[in-house]
């Protein structure tokens, strides 16, 4: 890198290093919010690539997609282009826990999201490996400049994005076999970790895996349990209709190892790298390897996998389940111990991959740097793990870059308003000392951060940010208010307690009514709805399934959700009490010594942040609390 030499090749409002799930929507935000923007990518075969899983959502990750495109992101709109199968999760259960998954044609995927980015205004495209973030200080501290190529190009920027996902000195390993590569044999990116660190962040090594691609052909699909999609598709995105989406769906099937299956694990167990000590990285906790869950469950007889087609142009079906970095020959056994997959032939083998990203409490709720001005990160290099969760904070990352630009203040979503900011809260909060996974019990106010309401929740800001058009938010403010004036109408409107009318609701499988019951309150009963009830409001107009979703839940659960938000109210006083940048923790005296060391380290930018700190206790709080109190009246 020292000889080859440096060349000018021009200036732009903000940078966005990769061009995955996170860096895809980071620059498409900057772009739309009218800032000139570049991408780098080492491939442009990785564009919005699904190198693991071949679909987008499920259990709170649905929730995740459905905020993206509440506030004007691209995901959503995408796997509904491209999906081959279609289904709403935990359905058995309450709304808070629904969620949205959709199998994708990974290639479409891929394709869609390109065409996307190539025909975006003020967005530019580049296959090359970023070598180094440029940065200079000033009194006021660090601030980036820009970024330079291997090649040795100089692209000049205010902003400048971090969206690397798993390639920063990545490594594929599985049993003796270590590639050093990223994922899918594409090029790793080897020189910008150590610009990081220059800059004086710190790095981890984590690692994830996936599991082997099988030939369809190969498969005797009479011995595995067939899983249909849903006969009514629910759109990702808001601004696309259930009877716009309707096609032809793929089947995905569920099988089960056995003690045999295990029995081979065990035998070569030493052979994984794993458990060799070959592999140094830390592992995600709720996507364990096969070999992982044999030895940590040892009682368990069997484990569930999953059959999902990767697409309609091949014949490769993605072995949900089966994560391992076992040898390719340890593999085949294992696979043909398995009903279905005797004669099983392996297209890919199954691997881990080692990489580096940073410790994501370096970074402000916004994701720009706390210590670089200008500097933010997303995606896989802060920590987390799966495409849903780098695409949300990609949006939120390319948002707040274009209001830095700009010199407006960030966009910070916090944990009332959406899983969104209970990701990223959780990131730059908490020590994440493995890839973080979003789960609906992460989420404290998940009965008010349902799926269904993502586009009531969050359009308001994408509309004030401006990656919601003028067309959109009208018709969503008429979604709005067709709902308020509905609530309204039905809580106000009673219903005769009459014999004909006792005798219709005990058709209806309930029980009779006294006078002056409302239409509301009948909604209430857990075997009535909104549309049962039909025949005895003759007032009522005909609305969309939307509005009545909403309806049928903020009246069934309005006693649930009120309460939750007595518990927001209160979550935000702590949040938006705000602590001064220039604090020093150490001139508080009766803070204990852990809590002064973690909150000097962390520099939390609310007392809310703050309680969230491990090792800061809610005695340290209200010491907390106490300070700032008499900090404010000396100021006075």
């Amino acid at each position: 890198m020292e000889n080859i030499p440096e060349f000018q090749c021009g200036s732009y409002d903000a940078a966005v290093i990769g061009a995955g799930h996170a860096g895809c929507e980071a620059a498409l935000a900057l772009a739309r919010l009218g800032c000139k923007t570049i991408c780098f990518m080492v491939s442009t075969d990785t564009i919005a690539m699904m190198p693991c899983n071949p679909n987008i959502g499920g259990t709170s990750k649905g929730h995740l997609v459905r905020e993206i495109d509440a506030l004007g992101g691209e995901m959503g709109k995408n796997i509904d282009k491209t999906f081959i199968q279609s289904k709403m999760l935990n359905t058995s259960k309450g709304p808070a826990v629904h969620s949205l998954r959709a199998q994708a044609d990974k290639q479409k995927y891929s394709n869609a999201m390109r065409k996307v980015m190539e025909n975006t205004d003020n967005l530019i495209l580049k296959q090359a490996e970023v070598a180094e973030v440029l940065w200079e200080e000033n009194e006021k501290g660090k601030y980036v400049t820009g970024v330079k190529t291997v090649s040795g190009g100089i692209y000049n920027a205010k902003a400048v994005i971090l969206c690397t996902g798993v390639y920063l000195n990545a490594r594929c390993i599985f049993g003796e076999v270590s590639q050093y590569t990223g994922p899918n044999g594409l090029p790793r990116a080897t020189y910008l970790t150590e610009s990081l660190i220059k800059m004086g962040i710190e790095i981890y090594r984590f690692k994830t895996g996936t599991p082997a691609r099988i030939d369809r052909r190969s498969i005797d699909f009479s011995k595995l349990e067939p899983q249909e999609g849903d006969s009514r598709i629910t759109p990702f995105s808001f601004t696309n209709k259930e009877e716009d989406l309707r096609r032809e769906q793929e089947l995905c099937y569920l099988g089960y190892t056995n003690e045999n299956t295990h029995k081979i694990i065990r035998e070569n167990i030493h052979r994984s790298p794993l458990f060799s000590g070959d592999i140094k990285g830390t592992g995600p906790r709720y996507c364990p390897s096969i070999e992982d869950k044999v030895v940590k469950f040892p009682e368990k007889e069997r484990h569930q996998f999953f059959l999902e087609p990767e697409g309609d142009y091949t014949n490769e079906m993605y072995l949900s389940g089966m994560s391992s970095s076992l040898p390719e020959e340890v593999q085949l056994k294992l696979y043909h111990s398995m009903a279905g997959l005797e004669n099983a032939v392996i297209v890919r083998n199954a691997y881990a991959i080692e990489y580096d990203c940073i410790n994501p409490m370096q970074l402000k709720e916004s994701l720009e740097f706390k210590k670089i001005r200008g500097f933010f990160s997303a995606g896989q290099s802060n920590g987390s793990s799966g495409y849903e969760e780098a695409a949300a904070q990609g949006i939120i990352a390319g948002i707040n870059a274009a209001r830095m630009i700009k010199d407006t203040e960030p966009i910070v979503l916090d944990r009332s308003q959406a899983y969104i900011g209970v990701l990223i809260d959780d990131l730059v909060t908490k020590e994440t000392h493995e890839p973080y996974r979003m789960m609906t019990s992460r989420a404290e106010y998940r009965l008010l951060l349902r799926q269904d309401n993502a586009d009531l929740r969050l359009t308001e800001i994408g509309y004030e940010v401006g990656l919601i058009d003028e067309e959109r938010y009208s018709k969503f403010l008429i979604k709005k208010k067709s709902i308020l004036s509905e609530l309204e109408r039905l809580k106000n409107t009673s219903v005769g307690a009459s014999e004909r009318v006792n005798c219709m609701l005990e058709k209806m499988g309930t029980t009779a009514i006294h006078t002056g019951t409302s239409l509301a309150e009948l909604i209430r009963r857990p075997e009535l709805d909104y549309d049962i009830i039909a025949p005895l409001d003759s007032e009522r107009k005909k609305l969309p399934e939307d509005v009545v979703e909403q309806i049928n839940i903020e009246i069934k659960y309005e006693g649930y959700i009120e309460r939750q938000k007595q518990q927001v109210e209160h979550f935000k006083k702590l949040e938006n009490r705000k602590i001064p940048a220039d604090i020093d923790y150490e001139n508080i005296d009766s803070l204990r010594l852990e809590a002064k060391q973690k909150l000097s380290r962390f520099r939390p930018e609310s007392v809310g942040q703050a309680s969230r700190i491990s090792g800061v206790s809610p005695a340290d709080i209200s010491v907390l609390l106490v300070y700032l109190k008499s900090r404010s009246r000396g100021e006075k």
